[in-house]
C-alpha cells in the first residue's frame, strides 16, 4: 500500500496493483464444457518447471509457460481468441471493481484475536481474562447454537472486498491503484471484476 495526493489536496490511501497482461490460454462453452468462461495465465515460468502434459496445453496459446492459471466466467466466449492478451485497458480511473483474494493465514485464534472479545476482568482474582466464557443453552435447547463465536482457524479464506474505486492508472508499469486496502499478503494473487452489485 501507499497513499497519493488528489487535486484537492487530500491524501488518499491507495493499494498498488500489477494487473496483466494476461493471455487466454483455454476457451471453455456451454456446448464443451458445459459453462462459459475464460482460463486466463499470467506470470511466467521456467520451462523446466513445467511438465508435458501443461507445456501441451500451453503450447496452443503460444509459446509462454504460465506460473498461474485460472478462470473467470464470461457471459460470451465468442468474442475472445486462443492467445489473446487481456491488458489494463478494460479499466477506467474512477470506475469501481471487485477485488477477490486469499486473507493472510493466523493459525488458530482465541476470541479475542478472532472476534475481538474484550477479555474478562484483570482483577479480583479473576481467572476468566481470556476465555469465551459460557456458551451453552441452559435445559433448552440444550446444545451449542450453529455459528457461536469460538475460537478456531483465523484467516487463510477467499475474500471479496465490494466497488473499491480505481483511483488511477499507469498502463506502462501495467499497474492499477485501488483507493483502500484489498485482502491478501503482500505479492499475493487476487482477481478482479466489474462490480457485480453496484454502488448506487
Amino acid at each position: 500500500m501507499t497513499g497519493l495526493f488528489t487535486s484537492e489536496g487530500q491524501y488518499v490511501p491507495v493499494t498498488a496493483i500489477q494487473l496483466g497482461p494476461c493471455v487466454v490460454t483455454q476457451i471453455k462453452t456451454v456446448a464443451t464444457d458445459g459453462y462459459n468462461a475464460l482460463q486466463l495465465g499470467f506470470g511466467e515460468k521456467k520451462k523446466s518447471r513445467v511438465n508435458k502434459a501443461l507445456e501441451g496445453h500451453l503450447k496452443k496459446s503460444g509459446e509462454t509457460r504460465f506460473a498461474f492459471l485460472h478462470e473467470v466466467d464470461v457471459n460470451d466466449p465468442s468474442e475472445y481468441g486462443l492467445g489473446q492478451t487481456i491488458n489494463i485497458d478494460i479499466f477506467n480511473i474512477g470506475e469501481h471493481i471487485d477485488v477477490t483474494g486469499t486473507t493472510k493465514g493466523r493459525g488458530f485464534s482465541g476470541v479475542i484475536k478472532r472476534h475481538g472479545f474484550h477479555g474478562g476482568k484483570k482483577t479480583h482474582g479473576s481467572h476468566s481474562h481470556r476465555i469465551p466464557g459460557s456458551i451453552g443453552c441452559s435445559a433448552w435447547p440444550a446444545k451449542v447454537i450453529k455459528g457461536k463465536k469460538m475460537p478456531g482457524q483465523f484467516g487463510n479464506t477467499r475474500k471479496t472486498i465490494r466497488n473499491l474505486e480505481i483511483v488511477d492508472i499507469r498502463p506502462e508499469e501495467n499497474l492499477i491503484l485501488i483507493k483502500g486496502a484489498i485482502p491478501g499478503s503482500r505479492n499475493g494473487i487476487v482477481e478482479i471484476k466489474k462490480p457485480k452489485i453496484a454502488k448506487k
